[in-house]
Protein backbone atom coordinates (compact mmCIF):
# COMPACT_ATOMS: atom_id res chain seq x y z
CA UNK A 1 0.00 0.00 0.00
CA UNK A 2 1.21 3.53 -1.32
CA UNK A 3 2.66 5.53 1.79
CA UNK A 4 0.80 8.65 0.07
CA UNK A 5 -2.76 8.63 1.28
CA UNK A 6 -5.78 11.25 0.93
CA UNK A 7 -8.86 11.67 2.53
CA UNK A 8 -12.24 11.61 0.60
CA UNK A 9 -12.57 15.32 0.54
CA UNK A 10 -9.16 15.93 -0.48
CA UNK A 11 -9.52 13.83 -3.31
CA UNK A 12 -12.70 15.20 -4.47
CA UNK A 13 -11.54 18.60 -3.63
CA UNK A 14 -8.64 18.18 -6.60
CA UNK A 15 -11.04 16.69 -8.87
CA UNK A 16 -12.99 19.93 -8.01
CA UNK A 17 -10.06 21.67 -8.81
CA UNK A 18 -9.14 19.74 -12.34
CA UNK A 19 -13.00 20.33 -13.40
CA UNK A 20 -13.12 23.93 -12.91
CA UNK A 21 -9.54 24.48 -14.11
CA UNK A 22 -10.13 22.21 -17.34
CA UNK A 23 -13.88 23.13 -18.18
CA UNK A 24 -13.75 26.53 -16.91
CA UNK A 25 -15.69 27.87 -20.05
CA UNK A 26 -19.53 26.81 -20.34
CA UNK A 27 -20.00 24.81 -24.30
CA UNK A 28 -22.35 23.75 -26.46
CA UNK A 29 -23.88 19.67 -25.36
CA UNK A 30 -26.07 17.48 -27.49
CA UNK A 31 -28.49 15.17 -24.92
CA UNK A 32 -31.74 14.33 -24.25
CA UNK A 33 -33.89 15.11 -21.74
CA UNK A 34 -34.77 12.23 -19.74
CA UNK A 35 -36.45 13.61 -16.55
CA UNK A 36 -37.18 17.11 -14.91
CA UNK A 37 -38.30 18.20 -11.93
CA UNK A 38 -39.03 22.14 -10.92
CA UNK A 39 -38.95 22.56 -7.27
CA UNK A 40 -39.04 26.35 -5.63
CA UNK A 41 -37.93 27.36 -9.26
CA UNK A 42 -35.22 25.14 -9.76
CA UNK A 43 -35.16 23.02 -12.54
CA UNK A 44 -33.15 19.91 -12.40
CA UNK A 45 -33.21 17.67 -14.68
CA UNK A 46 -31.28 14.35 -16.39
CA UNK A 47 -29.27 14.22 -18.87
CA UNK A 48 -28.53 11.53 -21.17
CA UNK A 49 -26.60 9.94 -24.29
CA UNK A 50 -28.54 7.12 -26.15
CA UNK A 51 -26.55 4.74 -28.83
CA UNK A 52 -28.36 5.78 -32.06
CA UNK A 53 -28.68 1.75 -33.74
CA UNK A 54 -29.58 0.59 -29.87
CA UNK A 55 -31.02 3.00 -28.28
CA UNK A 56 -29.39 2.00 -25.01
CA UNK A 57 -28.47 4.88 -22.50
CA UNK A 58 -24.35 5.44 -23.54
CA UNK A 59 -24.21 8.61 -20.91
CA UNK A 60 -25.84 10.53 -18.44
CA UNK A 61 -25.84 13.42 -15.71
CA UNK A 62 -27.54 15.73 -13.37
CA UNK A 63 -28.06 19.15 -14.79
CA UNK A 64 -29.53 22.14 -13.23
CA UNK A 65 -31.04 25.80 -13.95
CA UNK A 66 -31.12 28.06 -10.82
CA UNK A 67 -34.14 29.92 -10.53
CA UNK A 68 -32.11 33.52 -11.00
CA UNK A 69 -31.61 32.40 -14.49
CA UNK A 70 -34.62 30.02 -15.16
CA UNK A 71 -36.55 32.53 -16.29
CA UNK A 72 -34.81 33.73 -19.06
CA UNK A 73 -33.48 30.72 -20.19
CA UNK A 74 -36.51 28.44 -20.44
CA UNK A 75 -38.55 31.52 -20.79
CA UNK A 76 -37.08 32.23 -23.84
CA UNK A 77 -36.55 28.98 -25.16
CA UNK A 78 -40.72 28.18 -24.88
CA UNK A 79 -40.88 31.97 -26.62
CA UNK A 80 -38.81 31.04 -29.21
CA UNK A 81 -39.86 27.52 -30.29
CA UNK A 82 -43.27 27.28 -29.19
CA UNK A 83 -42.00 24.05 -27.24
CA UNK A 84 -42.41 23.48 -23.94
CA UNK A 85 -39.47 22.73 -22.30
CA UNK A 86 -40.14 18.83 -20.94
CA UNK A 87 -38.35 15.01 -20.75
CA UNK A 88 -38.05 13.33 -23.69
CA UNK A 89 -36.89 16.25 -25.82
CA UNK A 90 -33.33 16.80 -27.90
CA UNK A 91 -31.88 19.56 -26.99
CA UNK A 92 -28.75 21.63 -27.46
CA UNK A 93 -27.27 23.79 -24.18
CA UNK A 94 -24.22 25.79 -23.11
CA UNK A 95 -23.40 23.88 -19.40
CA UNK A 96 -20.48 24.49 -17.40
CA UNK A 97 -19.42 21.52 -15.29
CA UNK A 98 -19.61 21.16 -11.49
CA UNK A 99 -18.58 19.07 -9.05
CA UNK A 100 -19.13 19.38 -5.55
CA UNK A 101 -17.21 17.05 -3.37
CA UNK A 102 -20.58 16.45 -0.91
CA UNK A 103 -23.29 16.38 -3.99
CA UNK A 104 -21.10 14.87 -6.71
CA UNK A 105 -21.02 16.17 -10.72
CA UNK A 106 -23.65 18.03 -12.55
CA UNK A 107 -23.61 20.88 -14.78
CA UNK A 108 -25.52 24.25 -14.27
CA UNK A 109 -27.56 25.05 -17.72
CA UNK A 110 -26.78 28.20 -19.10
CA UNK A 111 -28.44 28.48 -22.21
CA UNK A 112 -30.64 26.54 -24.70
CA UNK A 113 -30.72 26.39 -28.59
CA UNK A 114 -34.15 26.27 -29.57
CA UNK A 115 -33.52 26.01 -33.13
CA UNK A 116 -31.63 23.27 -32.61
CA UNK A 117 -34.65 21.05 -30.82
CA UNK A 118 -37.35 22.56 -33.29
CA UNK A 119 -34.68 21.06 -36.50
CA UNK A 120 -34.75 17.79 -34.35
CA UNK A 121 -38.54 17.69 -34.40
CA UNK A 122 -38.65 18.93 -37.88
CA UNK A 123 -35.76 15.97 -38.90
CA UNK A 124 -37.98 13.56 -37.39
CA UNK A 125 -41.44 14.91 -39.10
CA UNK A 126 -39.94 14.37 -42.53
CA UNK A 127 -38.48 11.03 -41.76
CA UNK A 128 -41.65 9.83 -40.93
CA UNK A 129 -43.36 11.62 -43.87
CA UNK A 130 -40.63 10.58 -46.59
CA UNK A 131 -41.06 6.77 -45.17
CA UNK A 132 -44.87 6.61 -45.64
CA UNK A 133 -44.07 8.32 -48.88
CA UNK A 134 -41.78 5.66 -50.16
CA UNK A 135 -44.50 2.97 -48.98
CA UNK A 136 -47.57 4.47 -50.92
CA UNK A 137 -49.31 4.88 -47.53
CA UNK A 138 -49.20 8.87 -47.13
CA UNK A 139 -52.04 9.76 -49.60
CA UNK A 140 -53.79 6.56 -49.23
CA UNK A 141 -56.26 7.38 -46.98
CA UNK A 142 -56.92 10.70 -47.99
CA UNK A 143 -57.62 9.10 -51.38
CA UNK A 144 -60.97 7.25 -49.83
CA UNK A 145 -64.23 8.58 -51.23
CA UNK A 146 -66.38 10.43 -48.74
CA UNK A 147 -68.66 8.53 -46.56
CA UNK A 148 -71.92 9.08 -48.06
CA UNK A 149 -74.21 8.40 -45.31
CA UNK A 150 -73.07 9.04 -41.71
CA UNK A 151 -74.55 6.51 -39.49
CA UNK A 152 -72.21 5.28 -37.45
CA UNK A 153 -68.79 7.09 -35.79
CA UNK A 154 -66.08 5.31 -33.76
CA UNK A 155 -64.31 8.53 -32.00
CA UNK A 156 -60.93 8.31 -30.29
CA UNK A 157 -60.41 11.13 -28.05
CA UNK A 158 -58.82 11.94 -24.29
CA UNK A 159 -61.46 11.49 -21.48
CA UNK A 160 -63.12 13.86 -19.74
CA UNK A 161 -61.31 16.34 -21.90
CA UNK A 162 -62.09 20.17 -22.70
CA UNK A 163 -62.37 19.13 -26.72
CA UNK A 164 -64.61 16.00 -26.19
CA UNK A 165 -66.80 18.05 -23.93
CA UNK A 166 -66.90 20.66 -27.24
CA UNK A 167 -67.20 17.69 -30.20
CA UNK A 168 -69.95 16.03 -27.43
CA UNK A 169 -72.06 19.39 -27.44
CA UNK A 170 -73.35 18.83 -31.02
CA UNK A 171 -72.69 15.21 -31.54
CA UNK A 172 -75.42 14.38 -28.57
CA UNK A 173 -78.02 16.81 -30.60
CA UNK A 174 -77.03 14.29 -33.79
CA UNK A 175 -77.37 11.06 -31.71
CA UNK A 176 -80.65 12.38 -30.10
CA UNK A 177 -82.03 13.28 -33.22
CA UNK A 178 -81.42 10.19 -34.60
CA UNK A 179 -78.93 11.30 -37.49
CA UNK A 180 -76.09 9.18 -36.63
CA UNK A 181 -74.48 7.03 -33.40
CA UNK A 182 -71.28 8.03 -32.01
CA UNK A 183 -69.06 5.03 -30.27
CA UNK A 184 -66.66 6.70 -28.06
CA UNK A 185 -63.05 4.93 -27.00
CA UNK A 186 -60.24 6.99 -24.81
CA UNK A 187 -56.72 7.27 -25.05
CA UNK A 188 -53.60 9.11 -23.85
CA UNK A 189 -52.92 11.70 -26.20
CA UNK A 190 -49.36 12.95 -24.60
CA UNK A 191 -46.35 11.57 -23.14
CA UNK A 192 -44.24 8.13 -24.54
CA UNK A 193 -47.20 6.43 -24.71
CA UNK A 194 -49.76 8.31 -26.50
CA UNK A 195 -49.29 6.80 -29.97
CA UNK A 196 -49.19 3.05 -28.38
CA UNK A 197 -52.66 4.31 -26.65
CA UNK A 198 -54.28 5.54 -29.49
CA UNK A 199 -53.08 2.11 -31.31
CA UNK A 200 -54.76 0.33 -28.04
CA UNK A 201 -58.07 2.42 -28.28
CA UNK A 202 -58.51 2.10 -32.18
CA UNK A 203 -58.40 -1.79 -31.82
CA UNK A 204 -60.51 -2.50 -28.93
CA UNK A 205 -62.97 -0.05 -30.74
CA UNK A 206 -62.94 -1.90 -33.98
CA UNK A 207 -63.04 -5.22 -32.08
CA UNK A 208 -66.17 -4.52 -30.07
CA UNK A 209 -67.31 -3.16 -33.33
CA UNK A 210 -67.36 -6.56 -35.00
CA UNK A 211 -69.38 -7.72 -32.56
CA UNK A 212 -71.82 -5.29 -32.32
CA UNK A 213 -72.09 -4.01 -36.02
CA UNK A 214 -72.31 -5.96 -39.41
CA UNK A 215 -70.98 -2.84 -41.29
CA UNK A 216 -67.73 -1.29 -40.38
CA UNK A 217 -68.06 2.21 -39.54
CA UNK A 218 -68.48 5.13 -41.25
CA UNK A 219 -66.07 7.59 -40.46
CA UNK A 220 -63.42 7.55 -37.40
CA UNK A 221 -62.87 10.50 -35.34
CA UNK A 222 -59.38 11.43 -33.68
CA UNK A 223 -59.76 14.58 -31.46
CA UNK A 224 -58.00 16.38 -28.42
CA UNK A 225 -57.86 20.07 -27.59
CA UNK A 226 -54.67 21.73 -28.41
CA UNK A 227 -51.09 21.70 -26.25
CA UNK A 228 -47.74 22.37 -26.36
CA UNK A 229 -45.42 21.45 -29.21
CA UNK A 230 -43.90 18.82 -27.60
CA UNK A 231 -46.79 17.20 -26.07
CA UNK A 232 -48.20 17.00 -29.62
CA UNK A 233 -44.99 15.69 -31.19
CA UNK A 234 -45.74 12.12 -29.51
CA UNK A 235 -48.49 12.15 -31.96
CA UNK A 236 -45.70 11.89 -34.68
CA UNK A 237 -45.40 8.67 -34.82
CA UNK A 238 -44.95 6.10 -37.91
CA UNK A 239 -46.41 2.94 -36.61
CA UNK A 240 -49.73 4.79 -35.36
CA UNK A 241 -49.71 6.96 -38.96
CA UNK A 242 -49.03 3.59 -40.89
CA UNK A 243 -52.16 2.02 -39.22
CA UNK A 244 -54.03 4.99 -39.74
CA UNK A 245 -53.39 5.25 -43.68
CA UNK A 246 -53.67 1.61 -44.01
CA UNK A 247 -57.82 2.00 -42.72
CA UNK A 248 -60.48 1.48 -45.38
CA UNK A 249 -62.60 3.82 -43.45
CA UNK A 250 -62.06 7.81 -43.86
CA UNK A 251 -60.32 8.88 -40.74
CA UNK A 252 -61.11 12.75 -39.79
CA UNK A 253 -58.56 14.82 -37.03
CA UNK A 254 -58.97 17.49 -35.20
CA UNK A 255 -56.07 18.13 -32.72
CA UNK A 256 -55.04 21.35 -31.64
CA UNK A 257 -55.21 24.80 -32.86
CA UNK A 258 -54.26 25.92 -36.72
CA UNK A 259 -50.55 26.30 -35.69
CA UNK A 260 -50.58 22.93 -34.50
CA UNK A 261 -49.67 20.26 -37.36
CA UNK A 262 -48.85 16.46 -36.43
CA UNK A 263 -48.07 13.53 -39.22
CA UNK A 264 -52.03 12.35 -38.63
CA UNK A 265 -52.81 15.52 -39.78
CA UNK A 266 -50.23 14.92 -42.81
CA UNK A 267 -52.09 11.17 -43.71
CA UNK A 268 -55.77 12.14 -42.71
CA UNK A 269 -58.67 12.02 -45.00
CA UNK A 270 -59.55 15.42 -43.75
CA UNK A 271 -58.29 17.32 -41.06
CA UNK A 272 -59.85 20.13 -38.47
CA UNK A 273 -58.61 22.97 -36.31
CA UNK A 274 -59.94 21.62 -33.54
CA UNK A 275 -62.67 18.96 -31.97
CA UNK A 276 -65.21 21.70 -32.74
CA UNK A 277 -64.42 21.72 -35.95
CA UNK A 278 -64.42 18.15 -36.31
CA UNK A 279 -68.21 17.77 -35.27
CA UNK A 280 -69.07 20.72 -37.57
CA UNK A 281 -67.90 19.08 -40.47
CA UNK A 282 -69.91 16.20 -40.03
CA UNK A 283 -73.06 18.26 -39.27
CA UNK A 284 -71.94 20.22 -42.57
CA UNK A 285 -71.78 16.70 -44.67
CA UNK A 286 -74.66 15.12 -43.11
CA UNK A 287 -76.59 18.70 -44.25
CA UNK A 288 -74.83 18.44 -47.72
CA UNK A 289 -76.16 14.91 -48.19
CA UNK A 290 -79.59 15.94 -46.97
CA UNK A 291 -79.74 18.49 -49.89
CA UNK A 292 -77.98 16.31 -52.23
CA UNK A 293 -80.80 13.39 -51.52
CA UNK A 294 -83.86 16.87 -51.41
CA UNK A 295 -82.36 17.95 -54.84
CA UNK A 296 -82.26 13.99 -56.20
CA UNK A 297 -85.93 13.84 -55.74
CA UNK A 298 -86.44 16.94 -56.91
CA UNK A 299 -84.97 15.98 -60.12
CA UNK A 300 -86.44 12.59 -60.19
CA UNK A 301 -89.69 14.29 -59.66
CA UNK A 302 -89.12 16.36 -62.36
CA UNK A 303 -87.99 13.86 -64.67
CA UNK A 304 -90.79 11.55 -64.02
CA UNK A 305 -93.49 14.48 -64.56
CA UNK A 306 -91.55 14.94 -68.17
CA UNK A 307 -91.69 11.79 -68.52
CA UNK A 308 -95.54 11.23 -67.75
CA UNK A 309 -96.07 14.51 -69.85
CA UNK A 310 -94.04 12.62 -72.79
CA UNK A 311 -95.64 9.21 -72.12
CA UNK A 312 -99.15 11.25 -72.17
CA UNK A 313 -98.59 12.87 -75.14
CA UNK A 314 -97.36 9.88 -76.66
CA UNK A 315 -99.93 7.37 -75.77
CA UNK A 316 -102.73 10.24 -77.08
CA UNK A 317 -100.65 9.84 -80.40
CA UNK A 318 -100.76 6.46 -80.66
CA UNK A 319 -104.87 6.37 -79.62
CA UNK A 320 -105.48 8.83 -82.42
CA UNK A 321 -103.24 6.24 -84.67
CA UNK A 322 -104.83 3.64 -83.50
CA UNK A 323 -108.68 5.12 -84.17
CA UNK A 324 -107.43 6.16 -87.50
CA UNK A 325 -105.81 2.40 -88.18
CA UNK A 326 -109.44 1.31 -86.64
CA UNK A 327 -111.75 3.81 -88.65
CA UNK A 328 -109.35 2.70 -91.58
CA UNK A 329 -109.72 -0.96 -91.37
CA UNK A 330 -113.32 -0.81 -90.30
CA UNK A 331 -114.06 0.72 -93.56
CA UNK A 332 -111.81 -1.65 -95.47
CA UNK A 333 -113.62 -4.22 -93.24
CA UNK A 334 -117.34 -2.54 -94.57
CA UNK A 335 -116.11 -2.44 -97.98
CA UNK A 336 -115.25 -5.98 -97.84
CA UNK A 337 -118.47 -6.88 -96.53
CA UNK A 338 -120.34 -5.01 -99.32
CA UNK A 339 -118.34 -6.40 -102.14
CA UNK A 340 -118.83 -9.64 -100.28
CA UNK A 341 -122.87 -9.01 -99.98
CA UNK A 342 -123.16 -8.03 -103.92
CA UNK A 343 -120.69 -10.74 -105.05
CA UNK A 344 -123.24 -13.22 -102.67
CA UNK A 345 -126.21 -11.21 -103.98
CA UNK A 346 -125.63 -11.72 -107.97
CA UNK A 347 -124.00 -15.06 -107.02
CA UNK A 348 -127.07 -16.37 -105.89
CA UNK A 349 -129.07 -14.40 -108.48
CA UNK A 350 -127.10 -16.54 -110.72
CA UNK A 351 -127.86 -19.78 -108.65
CA UNK A 352 -131.73 -18.91 -108.71
CA UNK A 353 -131.82 -18.30 -112.35
CA UNK A 354 -130.24 -21.19 -113.22
CA UNK A 355 -132.03 -23.15 -110.78
CA UNK A 356 -135.17 -21.38 -112.47
CA UNK A 357 -134.14 -22.68 -115.76
CA UNK A 358 -133.47 -26.44 -114.21
CA UNK A 359 -136.71 -26.37 -112.68
CA UNK A 360 -138.21 -25.39 -115.62
CA UNK A 361 -136.38 -27.94 -118.06
CA UNK A 362 -137.30 -30.90 -115.45
CA UNK A 363 -141.01 -29.59 -114.86
CA UNK A 364 -140.90 -29.36 -119.18
CA UNK A 365 -139.48 -33.27 -118.93
CA UNK A 366 -141.67 -33.89 -116.05
CA UNK A 367 -144.46 -33.00 -118.34
CA UNK A 368 -142.88 -34.99 -121.43
CA UNK A 369 -142.68 -37.85 -119.45
CA UNK A 370 -146.24 -37.67 -117.46
CA UNK A 371 -147.35 -41.45 -118.20
CA UNK A 372 -150.57 -40.23 -119.71
CA UNK A 373 -148.68 -38.83 -122.53
CA UNK A 374 -146.04 -41.84 -123.34
CA UNK A 375 -149.40 -44.07 -122.90
CA UNK A 376 -150.58 -41.96 -125.20
CA UNK A 377 -148.10 -42.97 -127.92
CA UNK A 378 -148.54 -46.82 -127.45
CA UNK A 379 -146.77 -47.84 -124.92
CA UNK A 380 -148.57 -50.27 -121.89
CA UNK A 381 -147.81 -49.85 -117.66
CA UNK A 382 -148.16 -54.08 -116.59
CA UNK A 383 -148.68 -54.16 -112.70
CA UNK A 384 -148.88 -57.39 -110.56
CA UNK A 385 -150.36 -57.31 -107.21
CA UNK A 386 -150.48 -53.09 -107.47
CA UNK A 387 -146.23 -52.91 -107.96
CA UNK A 388 -145.67 -52.00 -111.73
CA UNK A 389 -143.65 -54.51 -113.81
CA UNK A 390 -139.98 -53.56 -115.27
CA UNK A 391 -138.39 -57.17 -115.65
CA UNK A 392 -140.25 -60.66 -116.68
CA UNK A 393 -137.85 -61.49 -113.68
CA UNK A 394 -140.82 -59.76 -111.79
CA UNK A 395 -143.28 -61.83 -113.04
CA UNK A 396 -144.80 -64.68 -110.53
CA UNK A 397 -145.86 -67.97 -112.09
CA UNK A 398 -149.05 -67.92 -112.78
CA UNK A 399 -150.00 -64.74 -112.09
CA UNK A 400 -152.42 -62.44 -112.82
CA UNK A 401 -151.73 -58.95 -113.77
CA UNK A 402 -153.20 -55.36 -115.36
CA UNK A 403 -152.08 -54.11 -118.42
CA UNK A 404 -152.88 -49.98 -118.53
CA UNK A 405 -153.35 -48.18 -121.60
CA UNK A 406 -154.33 -45.14 -122.45
CA UNK A 407 -158.17 -45.80 -123.16
CA UNK A 408 -158.62 -48.32 -120.06
CA UNK A 409 -156.90 -51.72 -118.12
CA UNK A 410 -157.04 -55.03 -119.09
CA UNK A 411 -156.84 -57.83 -116.38
CA UNK A 412 -155.40 -61.10 -118.03
CA UNK A 413 -153.91 -64.62 -116.55
CA UNK A 414 -150.27 -65.06 -117.16
CA UNK A 415 -149.68 -68.50 -118.61
CA UNK A 416 -146.07 -68.66 -119.50
CA UNK A 417 -142.92 -66.12 -120.31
Amino acid sequence: MSEFQLSLSDYLAQIQEIIHISFKEAVWVKAEIRNLNIKAGHYYLELAEKDQDTDQVIASCKATIWKFSAAKIVHKFQRESGIELSRDLNVLIKIKARFDPQYGFSVNIEDIDSSYTLGDFARRYQQILQRLSSEDLLNKNRSLNNPFDLEHILVIAPENAAGLGDFKKDADYLSQSGLCHFVYQHATFQGNTAAASITEALSIGLRQWVKTYTAPPDLIVIIRGGGAVNDLAYLNDYTLAALLCKRSVPVWVGIGHEKDRTILDEIAHRTFDTPSKVIAGIRHLIAERSQEVIKALQIIKLSSQHQISAYQSQNDHYIKLLRSLAQNQLQVADNTLTLIRNSTEYFAQRQINLATTQVESYMRETLLQNPRHVLAKGYAIVRSQGHIIRSIQQFPQHSNIQIELRDGIIHAQLTGI
